[in-house]
């Protein structure tokens, strides 16, 4: 068959084709730009218990700044439980007498996940900058359970 013998092109099958490629352009955008913003945000439910902490913190709520730092809200029905690190121990740390006193504003600067030998963490280090000092507060938040503790590392400010 030669050039002139060919039939000629069927616009609606190109249009089809279009069609088909500008979808999967789409897609493959739209997979990319969804991997970005999970990967932005995939601290995020820890950073927000920190916040939540320290905004109970802020309204000097100790009793419900107990409970998100042990992640559980009926802790007064079992306080024998939590006997190493007890509610009164938790007031002299976070209260006026603690390394930041009154707390009266935070801001969750960020969260990473250290790097361990295993590949697994269970949890993450989230920076707070409380009261505007430069020296951010470095908590630990347990992936599994939203639990806070101390942070085992020093953070830097982000």
């Amino acid at each position: 068959m030669t050039i002139f013998g060919s039939k000629p092109p069927d616009p609606a099958a190109e249009a089809r084709r279009q069609k088909r490629k500008r979808i999967l352009i789409g897609m493959v955008v739209l997979l990319i730009v969804a991997g970005v913003i999970a990967f932005w945000f995939r601290y995020w439910p820890e950073e927000r218990v920190v916040d939540q902490f320290f905004t109970a913190l802020e309204q000097k709520n100790y009793e419900k700044a107990y409970a998100i730092w042990r992640a559980d809200p009926q802790w007064q029905q079992h306080v024998d439980r939590y006997s190493e690190y007890t509610f009164g121990q938790f007031q002299l740390d976070w209260g006026p007498t603690g390394d930041f006193g009154y707390i009266n504003k935070h801001e969750v600067r960020g969260a990473v996940a250290p790097k361990s030998v295993n590949t697994q963490t269970s949890g993450v280090i989230v920076a707070t900058r409380v009261n505007d000092r430069m020296k951010p507060a470095c908590l630990w938040v347990e992936k599994s359970t939203k639990a806070i503790s101390f942070s085992p590392r020093d953070c830097a400010a982000p």
